[in-house]
């Protein structure tokens, strides 16, 4: 309920301080004393977009602030949202000279994200010319889902359907990806062979360079090998012999004179190092192999990873090792792709199946109620002066899902007799629509729990007994609820549990406006001259005491 409202520096409003009550809360006033000016500023508390040219003065900041008194159902909205939870809550917008805009609640900074979530369970704002979201599907669903006592249905429908929706989004997402990975993929899976083939892990690339430069010399190294091994090895004039020799005759001078010594030890190393060379050296001789066969397959090994640098445009086997690990690596990811997309699809029927369930339960209990919403509407149409109104709602079978289950919904109206019903937002004129509106929101207000409702002159342009029966209408629905509601009306406000005026007035030069809350003397004369005009007559003192009851 809302209870206070406080409004400070805000267009004609100075300062406005006003409690309100449980009930029928009834607002009058002359047109143009401010009473759009005061819904204005609550709209600031639903989070609408503040505008700096409605501050009065602008060296200080614009003030809106409301206080509501909460049940325990709004305890886990304040939990979600780190906010301080507590029974009397105050939303505040300020309005800074700069333009900027802050929100507010129990004195805690919040997004306006976060204050239209929470405000919009708290107050709903409904005016003479806001009729056109009784032409949406999601209102029309919404007036017989509260009849069908579907709520709890409906909510757990549409956070499967928020579950599929995302699922979908994923899918697709995903099916993108391997669609983009599948353009490559025959190209990259041919590099990838191209590599694996290679086994680049058993190749050594010097090591290549090196046998196919053996291969490709091997008989001139052979030749050369051998004139080499044969200077050493021939008998009478081979440097072995030679070398022998001088080692010999050096060791005897050695005994003589140590001076020579040491140069014997070196003669005598160098000569088991050039027998070990020459053992080395006919080593390499037995396996020098001419082989055509061999050099051919160096060759044609050589030219592939020389082909593959130039491709990869690279110099060394370990990028092509890395390369390789890559399109491996890619290759894997299709793979992990298609495997994902199964996991989403198979999680998509599963959502799809619960779906069903659920939407077939919400079409079961909505056609149910349908014949009881056309009585209590039509029922209620005779009283607000429209008695041939007709209404209907159709539901019909949707191919896919929707926010609201597996079909969609059409609310038909037919003001007179002899024609047929058609879709209300083709059917019904300017002055139907407020008491449509009105008798759908008491239907509403008897199967769910309303927030405050305010009403801002739905009820223009109608007078006599239609005017009465609005305000017993009113009267009703404020028994389960707080409305507030402007009127021009004296049969409205001698309906009021409390009644405030706005008034218009000039302070020192400057005109301002406020409201006051009425006595009930004050609520009689008002209710006279809104019968009257400004000359109150015994008969309009008389008749608003008969309205007051």
């Amino acid at each position: 309920m809302l209870s206070r409202i406080y409004i400070k520096n805000f267009a004609l409003i100075d300062v406005l301080d006003v409690s309100l009550h449980k009930g029928l809360q009834v607002i009058t006033g002359e047109t143009g004393a401010g009473k759009s000016i005061i819904l204005g500023a609550l709209r600031l508390i639903l989070g609408e977009r503040a505008d700096v040219k409605s501050i009065s003065n602008t060296e200080e900041k614009s003030i809106v602030e409301t206080e509501f008194a909460l049940n325990n159902r709004f305890k886990k909205f304040f939990i979600e949202n780190d906010l301080d939870y507590d029974q009397q809550t105050i939303i505040r917008r300020e309005i800074l000279p700069s333009g900027k805009s802050r929100a507010f609640i129990n004195d805690v900074p919040v997004t306006l994200d976060v204050l239209k979530e929470l405000s919009s369970q708290l107050i709903d704002i409904h005016s003479q010319f806001e009729t056109s979201n009784l032409f949406t599907a999601e209102y029309q669903f919404k007036i017989i889902d509260g009849l069908s006592e579907n709520k709890k249905i409906a909510e757990e429908y549409q956070g499967e359907f928020s579950d599929f929706q995302s699922l979908k989004i994923q899918l697709k997402k995903l099916q993108t990806q391997l669609a983009e990975t599948n353009k490559e993929s025959d190209y990259k899976e041919f590099l990838l062979n191209e590599l694996e083939e290679l086994k680049l892990d058993d190749v050594d690339y010097e090591d290549l360079q090196n046998q196919l430069s053996i291969q490709e010399n091997a008989e001139m190294i052979s030749e050369n090998l051998a004139q080499i091994l044969s200077r050493f090895h021939q008998e009478e004039v081979g440097i072995l012999s030679f070398f022998n020799e001088a080692k010999n005759k050096l060791s005897k001078i050695s005994e003589v004179s140590h001076s020579f010594s040491d140069l014997d030890e070196r003669l005598e190393t160098s000569f088991v190092e050039i027998k070990d060379i020459i053992s080395e050296l006919e080593n390499e001789a037995e396996n020098i192999e001419i082989n055509p066969e061999n050099l051919t397959l160096l060759s044609e090994l050589n030219n592939k990873v020389n082909s593959l640098f130039l491709k990869h445009n690279v110099s060394g086997i370990q990028e092509l090792k890395e390369i390789r690990d890559q399109l491996a690596g890619e290759q894997q990811g299709a793979s992990d792709l298609e495997a994902n997309i199964a996991v989403v699809e198979e999680n998509i029927v599963k959502k799809e199946k619960a779906l069903e369930s659920l939407a077939e339960k919400l079409s079961k209990n909505r056609k149910k109620s349908i014949p009881v919403f056309i009585k209590k509407a039509e029922d209620l149409l005779k009283k607000l002066g429209l008695e041939k109104a007709k209404v209907d709602i159709q539901l019909q079978d949707s191919p896919d899902f929707n926010p609201f289950g597996k079909e969609n919904i059409q609310l038909l109206f037919q003001a007179n007799s002899g024609f047929p019903l058609k879709p209300i937002q083709t059917a019904i004129s300017g002055g139907e629509r407020s008491r449509v509106m009105l008798a759908v929101k008491k239907i509403i207000a008897e199967s769910d729990e309303l927030p405050t409702l305010i009403l801002d002159e739905i009820d223009t342009g109608v007078s006599g007994k239609v005017a009465e029966e609005i305000g017993n209408l009113m009267r009703e629905m404020s028994s389960d609820m707080q409305l507030i509601v402007i009127s021009h009306l004296a049969q409205v406000a001698a309906k009021g549990n409390n009644n405030y005026k706005v008034i218009k007035q000039d302070v020192s030069g400057k005109t301002q406006s406020t409201i006051v809350s009425l006595s009930d003397e004050e609520k009689l004369n008002e209710i006279a001259q809104l019968l009257s005009g400004s000359k109150i007559t015994e008969a309009a003192m008389a008749q608003a005491k008969e309205l007051i009851g």
